[in-house]
């Protein structure tokens, strides 16, 4: 089931565990902050993400600090740690004001932020030691890893959330935050284990100087804002922001319609994050079976365009659908088809576009793209949406205009991914383990 070459196992491994500890501590979490957007007020969503986008801004001069003061193995530790604090203290605030109305709006608007960052920082790191040729054997497996850990979080959740109380739970994720920092530790150590005694550091790709290798630990250096500059300056770069802005409008336009009819059908907030986190169960079973039977396989065999393509295309039959027909389980059947896809499909062929890049690029540019546009078309979408909703546009209405927007999403994809393949065939043979090539000229 796994193309694993000889070295490729504990990096393997570290890395799925890994991921399996992030995304295990995030969904603990995941269907509290869906309850706590109820909670806070429908009406108020478009807030709440213009708040999370707010914030993004907000942290991406201070990400950009870290990655020109520290190397990456270095700062990656303390961008956990700062989580774990975070979520000790609204356990603190739980505790003593747990139904406050603006203690739920900014664990919304927290949780928006907290999730895209430790993913985003894990997968710079990942397309930051795997090669292009790696990644396309391996990445579908790694990101098994985080379904797993999405299928164990929701699981943990639905069971204890009524014996312990939500606020609890959020010790748990802590500690699977903890163990996340732990694996970070493990696979620098791997990486500086590979030294040969020659002054070589071995790959599964080749090997490169001692010299080299230390250079790739070294601070990325540059401007705190290096990473917006370097996305203005790059076609390609910019593409990816393009299919990053259509993708969280379709995605937000499908969360605002369930967030809608799910008010409508549940009074009680225990059976909204009941259902929420069964949502969440199915969603990573489904994207757990894909990720390690047929992600590298799609990839593999139809290249990287189609894979990418493939979760787009899916959404303009779903809003097509919608358009007929807008109830509940159609809305969560449609939702769930669309995350499963990305998680298995989508994210790791999204993630596969930045390991041609520079190491710098990996990093701030991919970060500034994870964060500041990611959430930036959540906020941009939430107000259209609400827009559109004052004009009278009914719930089918909306899915019907989703449908070009999941048409041209789909061909910027495989525009994409066929670019990626591109520079990939043009860079050396050596590849890009510990990030020291330079991908040529978008």
């Amino acid at each position: 089931m796994v193309a694993v070459e000889r070295g490729e196992w504990r990096p393997l491994l570290w890395s799925f565990s890994y991921f399996f500890a992030l995304l295990c501590g995030y969904y603990i979490v995941r269907p509290m902050r869906d309850e706590m957007g109820i909670a806070g007020g429908v009406k108020h969503l478009q807030w709440m993400f213009s708040g999370t986008f707010l914030a993004m801004l907000a942290a991406v001069p201070f990400f950009g600090w870290l990655a020109r003061s520290f190397a990456p193995r270095r700062f990656l530790p303390y961008v956990y740690y700062f989580f774990i604090g975070n979520l000790l203290l609204f356990f603190a605030l739980f505790r003593s004001q747990p139904t406050h109305v603006y203690v739920a709006r900014a664990f919304f608007i927290w949780a928006s932020v907290f999730n895209l960052f430790i993913v985003s920082v894990f997968w710079s790191f990942m397309a930051d030691i795997f090669s292009n040729a790696q990644a396309k054997r391996l990445f579908g497996v790694i990101a098994a890893g985080g379904t797993a850990g999405a299928l164990a979080g929701p699981a943990l959740t639905a069971t204890l959330v009524l014996p312990l109380g939500p606020a609890n739970l959020l010790l748990l994720s802590a500690a699977f935050l903890g163990w996340a920092v732990w694996c970070v530790h493990r696979l620098v150590a791997w990486r500086q284990s590979a030294a040969a005694p020659d002054g070589t550091v071995g790959t599964a790709t080749g090997t490169e100087s001692g010299a080299a290798a230390r250079a790739a630990d070294r601070p990325l250096g540059g401007s705190v804002l290096a990473g917006v500059r370097l996305v203005f300056q790059s076609p390609y770069l910019l593409g990816i922001c393009l299919l990053m802005l259509l993708f969280t409008t379709l995605a937000t336009f499908l969360y605002f319609q369930q967030a809608h009819i799910v008010r409508e059908h549940f009074d009680d907030p225990a059976r909204r994050t009941a259902l929420f986190a069964a949502m969440d169960f199915s969603v990573n079973l489904l994207t757990l079976l894909a990720q390690v039977f047929l992600t590298n396989r799609i990839v593999m065999r139809f290249g990287l365009g189609w894979a990418l393509a493939a979760v787009p295309l899916l959404l303009v039959a779903g809003f097509l659908v919608l358009g007929v027909l807008s109830s509940l389980w159609v809305v969560v059947a449609v939702q769930v088809l669309r995350r499963a896809g990305n998680y298995a499909v989508m994210r790791p062929g999204r993630e596969m576009l930045y390991v041609v890049l520079s190491k710098e690029e990996k990093y701030k540019a991919k970060n500034v793209i994870d964060t500041v546009i990611y959430r930036g078309g959540d906020a941009v979408s939430a107000w259209a949406y609400a827009a559109m909703q004052a004009l009278g546009l009914s719930a089918a209405g909306i899915a019907l205009l989703a449908v070009p927007l999941a048409g041209a999403w789909a061909w910027i994809s495989f525009r994409l991914g066929k670019r990626q393949e591109q520079i990939a065939a043009a860079l050396p043979a050596a590849g890009t383990a510990l990030g020291l090539q330079r991908r040529p000229p978008s």
